[in-house]
């Protein structure tokens, strides 16, 4: 915890990890116990109607905790990290301001770092943006990660390549700002009194809680609720047609893939999400790790918050 952090405030708790971990249960459970709000650091669920294939736990299974910054975007809206910075830190402070403890839990590590941490955001330019996606749209994805990969290699380490947007913010602060986009990368220092838990379920685990989950999301019917998002736009939304699973069920509903096809290609992304997940994660020294999957580790999880709440006040 930092030095000057005022003695018997509220204790900030970040629940963290890979996908399919547990984190949703885990924030609720800290919330109940310690008395505390959540606010969510998932990027996906940000979006209306994007329900199934983002694990959106339901107002009904939130058990009367409040949950912040889920749905709060349309699919035609671009989620972005400075507007969410600003709401999320805007979310923090309220719940603080009222004696509470928020927990901020998500598996999306900047949006997390973002609101925990200090976190200046680059300037962005709308000419060289749009001049970088018409580029991206001649030449492809890979060719841009390409110009990535020389001119910031730091920074497509840690980018999906996949993942176009992510990749042309990057080349767009390098050209605007003549730095590193991995320059801007926030400082691992708390803006107030923060108590970091991640889950870290053993690998071929997690894997088949991800096979699983894939399969359970195209049974409660992933595909008919993409379908229902056509009409609102999500195929010309530039974030939430891309997400795993939703671009997926887009192709499935194109025709272009079939179902199994759609469900292995997102299991298979998911599965490599998750290990970009744990690299961002893993290096963090201030994270205390749990396997969720050992006997009482929940439990455990809960006496950690607990004590360091007890050692801020």
């Amino acid at each position: 915890m930092p030095a000057d952090a005022p003695g018997g405030s509220p204790l900030v708790v970040a629940v963290v990890g890979p996908t399919a971990s547990g984190k949703s249960e885990l924030a609720l459970r800290v919330a109940e116990r310690v008395g505390g709000e959540v606010v969510s650091a998932d990027a996906m669920q940000l979006y209306r109607g994007m329900d199934i294939g983002t694990a959106k736990l339901p107002v009904a299974e939130r058990r009367g905790v409040p949950h912040h910054l889920i749905d709060v975007l349309d699919v035609t809206d671009e989620a972005t990290i400075a507007r969410y910075q600003v709401d999320a830190r805007a979310c923090i402070d309220d719940i603080r301001a009222r004696g509470l403890h928020p927990v901020v839990a998500g598996g999306s590590g900047l949006y997390v770092r973002a609101a925990l941490d200090h976190l200046d955001i680059p300037p962005t330019d709308p000419d060289v943006r749009a001049r970088l996606e018409a580029a991206a749209q001649e030449r492809g994805g890979d060719a841009m990660y390409a110009v990535l990969t020389e001119r910031d290699p730091v920074a497509a380490q840690a980018i999906e390549p996949r993942n176009v947007r992510r990749v042309i913010r990057a080349l767009e602060v390098v050209e605007i700002t003549g730095r590193p986009f991995s320059a801007s990368m926030p400082e691992r220092r708390h803006l107030h009194p923060t108590v970091t838990v991640g889950l870290r379920p053993p690998r071929d685990v997690l894997d088949e809680r991800i096979d699983r989950r894939v399969e359970q999301m195209w049974r409660d019917g992933l595909v008919d609720e993409v379908r229902a998002l056509v009409p609102h736009g999500i195929r010309e939304g530039r974030t939430a047609s891309r997400a795993l699973g939703y671009a997926q069920a887009l192709a499935e509903i194109d025709g272009t893939m079939g179902a199994a096809e759609a469900q292995a290609e997102t299991a298979q992304l998911t599965r490599r999400y998750a290990r970009r997940q744990e690299s961002w994660f893993r290096p963090d020294p201030r994270t205390w790790w749990v396997d969720p999957t050992a006997e009482g580790a929940l439990d455990e999880a809960l006496t950690h918050v607990e004590n360091a709440i007890a050692d801020n006040g």
